[in-house]
């Protein structure tokens, strides 16, 4: 009552009931769960107060009776919207139970429409749906199954190096996987075959670098095919070519590595650390030219394979342009310009390979060439060495047009390295031999050619004319086939090498000293008899080893004259020369050979030959042909040429000191380090015998070898001049016209000494000197001297016939001892009519009789027409019946006769005849004529 009381004594005022509202604190609207009571006794203070608690109950008493009455008000207010929607809740739960009955009868109507009708059909309808859905995962299943499987037929392709149909197949399955990516199983897979792919990119790599040492014509083309497929024949080209670059190296690499490892033996050096360069040192000389070999073998299967490429490529491309042009169709313009574009791109890589792999293949060969010092190698290995890099040089060319610079080089550095050592001790070699040599001869067969010897074998190829086909050489029948072209199918240009010392061996010694060969045993056994002689020596011939004109013309009247003049008892034609010769002869082939691979030091070479030619020639002239004694006769024995010749050669070859001079200069000592010691004749000669006409049968042999030397390398001279520069040919031309020509002119020295001694002219002077001039009848009986004289030519016949029976005595020989003794006799006649005191004209007559005897006699022994000096003594005999103007002008024209000679003319003929002044007169003509002389 009390409360209700208060709350009637509140204000009514609505600000004032609104304050109060506010005034209430926050907490009190915060949620339902608020415990109010709880609240306000936690918040009593400590020590409580009444007043104050009362004070406190009346003002939340306010605020309470504050809010009743705002909700009292509140709900006062809304009570006609209440009552409203009452009434629109009750309307809405009429109408929804009136739904509810309708959907309830719709639904008893499908229910019966369902069973009659609907539920069959659709049903059907479903199924079919559902039947192709399976269907159709069937079909992918399927190809997801196979596609699974591919890996493995992968395999079995790439094992069968079937590359094309792997890359079709992969790409095909790439195509499908792309189709079924929404499945989960499918986006593994495309990883896997784009992994699959790359695997195939590598094998087909590893395929393409196989090309390089051994070209398969299917293995590349199906190579090729699949690089196409994958639209990569450019980088497929690019990668070909590292690969050759690649091959050069790995394989020169391992055939050095094996030769030095083989060599090493067991003992392990890590000599695959190596670098190739320092590997090369370590080969030795007995396994370098097998390892060079073996080489140049490996280098050739890699370049033909390059080759074999290039070849592929052009004909691939003809085929392909022909198919192009005859299915010309506008559609595939775009195509055919891309694959054109490749072609081209194709062409010009492999075009600028070429010269990129032989220089590759020069430098590696170049490094293996300097890796070695060759200048104490044996000559036929030498020689093996310059052919193998003669042969690869001509592979160069072949392959890309180069001149082989870096090789030329590189040989050409180790070749006159070793030539100046080898050519030093062959002259040394040279020297020995001659001073050892006892001029005997050497017997060879009559047809023996230089050809014959082994170390001309070379030159067989350039003597197609006389060489039958069947021996020819393949190389030599097509000369126009390449080295590619005719190895191309198999075989290596480099075996041919090894097979080369085996060729079959020379036959040139005469058995016993005897043609083995009964026709030509007939045709010197019986000179006189025509029947024996065979009809093809009857004939002309030409000799088809050398290409030579005969020198003779085996006939009825070549031998019967032979008989007489040459003196040729136990030979036809066969060569007269020494085992001397037969070297130097050999020498000459090897160098020509060294000269014929290695053209660049061609004149080294060449001069280097005619040192050897010099030298022969100036042992000969020293040995029999140097005699100061007769070289002051005036006789002219020496042309100026050949003495020439010989100073030329004493000057630029013969070293003629003694001892070194220490004081002397460097370049004084390589001068002479060029030059060889003057040879001396081997104490077994005896020049000094009367019985062998002073060593006649050795002077025979070693003029006549010198001329057969001559000859051989008269021969020679277009083979030279081939090889030899055009800058330098003038020292050629110079060799021949002074050296080898007047190989032949030096038998008049060597001659003139044999016939000096052979007849006794002092012996002659003497019996001269004994007989009376000054006769005063017309004597019709010769006088003894000319017996004398004449016995002493049969004497000297006789001996050159027992001579003869030791060594063929050629026709140019007898002819020049017979000149020379011919002519010395008639100067020992001149001499002797000189030394008269008194003659009269009688006398004079005489001399003429005497000189006419001598000369029938003599032309019964020789065959010399005319007689050498024969003018010589019938103008001085005539020169006594001249008077004396005559006798002035005679004496000015004939300047051959000595001082004494003319003197004694004026002074026994004319002495009584003319007047002491008009004598004085002549002597001083003869004085004045004499002086230029000394």
């Amino acid at each position: 009552q009390e409360e209700l009381r208060e709350l009637h004594e509140e204000p009514t005022d609505p600000q004032a009931q609104q304050e109060i509202i506010n005034s209430i604190e926050e907490v009190y609207f915060s949620s339902d769960s608020f415990d109010i009571v709880k609240y306000e006794l936690e918040r009593l203070p400590p020590v409580l107060s009444l007043q104050e608690l009362e004070e406190y109950r009346d003002k939340l008493k306010q605020q309470q009776a504050a809010v009743s009455k705002k909700v009292a008000d509140l709900i006062l207010e809304k009570q006609p919207a209440y009552v409203e929607e009452l009434e629109r809740v009750t309307s809405l739960q009429t109408g929804l139970q009136l739904a509810a009955v309708i959907c309830t009868n719709g639904r008893r109507h499908l229910n019966i429409a369902k069973e009659g009708f609907t539920q069959t059909s659709l049903g059907l309808l479903a199924n079919q749906r559902k039947r192709q859905l399976l269907i159709g995962l069937l079909k992918s299943l399927r190809t997801i199954k196979t596609l699974q499987r591919t890996d493995v037929r992968l395999s079995e392709m790439l094992e069968e190096e079937d590359y094309p149909g792997a890359i079709q197949l992969c790409l095909e399955c790439q195509k499908a996987a792309s189709t079924f990516k929404h499945y989960s199983c499918i986006s593994e897979l495309s990883s896997k075959l784009q992994d699959t792919l790359e695997q195939i990119e590598e094998q087909l790599d590893v395929a393409l670098s196989k090309i390089c040492k051994n070209f398969d014509i299917n293995h590349y083309t199906k190579v090729q095919q699949a690089y196409r497929l994958l639209g990569k024949t450019q980088t497929a080209m690019d990668q070909l070519h590292m690969h050759f670059t690649q091959a050069i190296h790995n394989t020169v690499f391992q055939v050095v590595l094996g030769y030095v490892e083989l060599c090493a033996g067991n003992t392990d050096t890590k000599f695959q650390k190596l670098q190739y360069k320092d590997l090369c040192t370590h080969i030795t000389s007995d396994s370098y030219i097998p390892c060079l070999a073996d080489l140049c073998k490996a280098l050739w299967e890699v370049m033909l394979s390059y080759y074999r490429t290039m070849q592929w490529h052009e004909n691939h491309d003809q085929d392909e342009v022909a198919v192009v042009s005859s299915v010309s169709d506008g559609n595939n313009v775009i195509g055919t310009e891309e694959n054109s574009f490749d072609r081209n791109y194709v062409k010009k890589k492999l075009e600028h390979g070429l010269s990129r792999i032989w220089q590759d293949v020069q430098l590696k060969v170049k490094t293996y060439l300097l890796g070695t010092d060759l200048s104490n190698f044996k000559y036929d290995d030498f020689i093996f060495v310059l052919d193998v890099i003669s042969r690869l040089m001509q592979v160069g060319e072949e392959f890309c047009g180069s001149k082989s610079e870096v090789l030329q080089e590189s040989i050409r550095k180790q070749s006159v390295n070793y030539f100046k050592t080898y050519h030093r001790t062959r002259l040394e070699e040279l020297r020995m031999f001659l001073e050892n040599e006892t001029w005997e001869l050497c017997p060879v067969k009559s047809s023996f050619s230089i050809l014959q010897l082994h170390e001309f074998k070379f030159m067989e190829q350039s003597r197609s004319p006389s060489v039958s086909p069947s021996k020819q050489p393949a190389s030599a029948i097509s000369a126009n086939v390449t080295l590619f072209e005719q190895y191309c199918s198999g075989g290596n240009p480099f075996e041919i090498q090894a097979d080369s010392k085996d060729d079959d061996t020379e036959d040139v010694l005469a058995s016993n000293g005897y043609e083995s060969d009964e026709q030509e045993k007939s045709a010197y056994q019986e000179y006189d008899s025509d029947s024996d002689v065979p009809e093809e020596l009857k004939r002309d011939y030409v000799d088809e080893q050398t290409g030579d004109a005969p020198i003779k013309s085996v006939s009825r009247e070549t031998l019967r004259s032979r008989k007489r003049s040459d003196y040729n008892l136990n030979k036809v034609n066969a060569p007269i020369l020494t085992n001397t010769t037969l070297n130097v002869i050999r020498l000459v082939g090897k160098y020509m050979q060294m000269m014929n691979i290695l053209k660049p030091i061609a004149f080294d070479v060449i001069h280097f030959m005619s040192q050897l030619f010099d030298y022969y020639l100036y042992a000969v002239y020293t040995f029999f042909g140097r005699n100061d004694t007769f070289e002051s006769t005036g006789l002219g024995l020496s042309s100026s040429r050949l003495r020439t010749t010989l100073n030329r050669i004493q000057e630029s070859l013969i070293d003629l000191e003694v001892s070194a001079d220490p004081s002397g200069t460097l370049t004084a000592a390589e001068e002479r380090k060029e030059k060889v010691p003057s040879p001396h004749l081997s104490h077994l000669v005896v020049l000094t015998s009367g019985n062998s006409l002073y060593g006649l049968a050795e002077r025979v042999v070693a003029t006549e070898s010198l001329v057969f030397l001559a000859e051989q390398f008269e021969f020679l001279q277009p083979h030279l001049d081939a090889v030899m520069p055009a800058a330098k040919k003038p020292f050629l031309q110079q060799f021949y016209s002074q050296t080898v020509s007047t190989a032949s002119e030096l038998r008049k020295p060597v001659y003139w000494i044999v016939a000096a001694k052979a007849i006794d002219y002092e012996q002659m002077l003497l019996l001269m000197a004994n007989v009376k001039w000054d006769v005063k009848e017309i004597m019709s009986q010769h006088n003894v001297y000319v017996d004398a004289l004449l016995k002493e030519f049969e004497e000297f016949n006789r001996r050159l016939n027992d001579v003869s029976k030791r060594v063929r005595i050629p026709l140019p020989v007898s002819n020049i001892l017979w000149e020379h003794c011919i002519r010395l006799a008639n100067r020992t006649l001149v001499e002797g009519y000189a030394n008269v005191k008194k003659c009269s004209n009688e006398g004079r007559a005489l001399m003429q009789l005497d000189f006419q005897q001598f000369l029938m006699k003599l032309e019964k022994l020789t065959d010399i027409r005319p007689i050498p000096d024969k003018e010589f003594v019938e103008t001085y005999i005539k020169a006594y019946y001249l008077t004396e103007n005559d006798m002035e002008c005679w004496i000015k024209e004939h300047r051959e006769y000595s001082t004494k000679q003319l003197t004694n003319l004026v002074n026994i003929c004319l002495g009584t005849y003319i007047n002491k002044k008009a004598r004085q007169k002549l002597l001083a003509t003869i004085d004045d004529i004499d002086r230029p002389k000394r």
